[in-house]
């Protein structure tokens, strides 16, 4: 039974991608410990998925132990794995659309989003948005949203994400980074449950800049800001050198980490936990999760798509809503 009284709502994500066949084997491996609905065209999934169509939400608890909750919706083409069709792109963006309405609207404790396919959305639909998180941001009413990648190992935050390393510096300021731990930190108490969640930063450069020897960022404002965030009441350290803050017993000194550029960040959680890492989306007023990989074509409809980070996904979604 979902902690928090409702099921989650997944949404299809690429018909032609990894999507529906490990949306099918997450509910095979959770069942009713984990019940969700998935939203999307019941004809996308694996042949032989045991299915209950469904016009309410509600109906996924009692079904999940037998079938697949799916709450349909109509798509324009069929699902050929590894080849998208831009006549289902309106069909992917009202699954999403669906999925926040059942949240927003409480019928669903939780949204997790299956990884969806931008040109197959622009050339169908016209999508609009640099990705996922930035319609969802836009669906929400949001300016601001934050990116956490999270496993039982590590929580990382990439205060700049997908620009090119040579903008970072200019991109990265101090209300950027002021914004992003406070949206942090708002997130994990309100989502996570952690009473003043402790904050470790990273510096910019090598060294953590090495006293201005290897970059000034550190002295000229980031430790400026960190000092001025401290006396505020935050639970932060650093500017730590990024290249000691992620072993283990560096680990145990904080709940997440908050790094400068995206790499700085991801490649130390893909190194320790790669198939279970999370994507967290912090800052919107409901919660998100998502598995952290791409539609994977070239494995689609194969039978080898690895389901774990689905699945730490949804267990995430429902820890979550489960502490909100």
């Amino acid at each position: 039974m979902n902690p928090a009284g409702h099921p989650i709502a997944l949404s299809c994500g690429e018909p032609a991608g990894i999507g529906p066949e490990i949306a099918a084997r997450a509910w095979d491996q959770l069942r009713e410990d984990c019940p969700f609905v998935w939203i999307g065209d019941p004809d996308h999934l694996p042949p032989g998925t045991p299915v209950q169509i469904l016009e309410h939400p509600a109906g996924a608890e009692r079904v999940a132990g037998h079938a697949l909750p799916v709450l349909p919706l109509e798509f324009g083409g069929d699902a050929v794995p590894g080849q998208p069709d831009p006549r289902n792109a309106p069909g992917v963006i009202r699954a999403i659309e669906y999925g926040v309405e059942l949240v927003r609207g409480g019928q669903c404790s939780a949204l997790c989003t299956a990884p969806i396919h931008k040109k197959a959305l622009i050339d169908g639909a016209g999508f609009a948005h640099p990705g996922h998180t930035e319609f969802l941001a836009a669906l929400a009413g949001r300016r601001r949203v934050v990116m956490m990648l999270a496993s039982d190992q590590l929580r990382v935050v990439p205060a700049t994400i997908h620009i090119p390393l040579s903008q970072v510096p200019h991109a990265l300021t101090p209300s950027l980074l002021r914004e992003t731990i406070e949206i942090t930190a708002q997130a994990l108490e309100e989502q996570f449950g952690i009473a003043r969640p402790r904050l470790a930063i990273t510096g910019l450069n090598p060294h953590a800049g090495e006293g201005g020897a290897m970059g000034r960022e550190e002295l000229d404002w980031i430790a400026p800001l960190i000092a001025e965030m401290q006396a505020e009441g935050h639970a932060l350290t650093g500017p730590h050198p990024a290249d000691t803050l992620f072993h283990a017993a560096a680990r145990a000194r904080y709940d997440a980490a908050i790094a400068m550029y995206h790499d700085q960040a991801l490649i130390p959680i893909k190194t320790l936990d790669f198939d279970r890492g999370v994507n967290v989306t912090l800052g919107l007023p409901f919660i998100r999760t998502s598995p952290d990989h791409g539609t994977a074509f070239d494995i689609a409809g194969q039978g080898k798509a690895n389901p774990t980070s689905l699945i730490e996904a949804l267990r995430l979604a429902q820890r979550m809503a489960a502490s909100g």
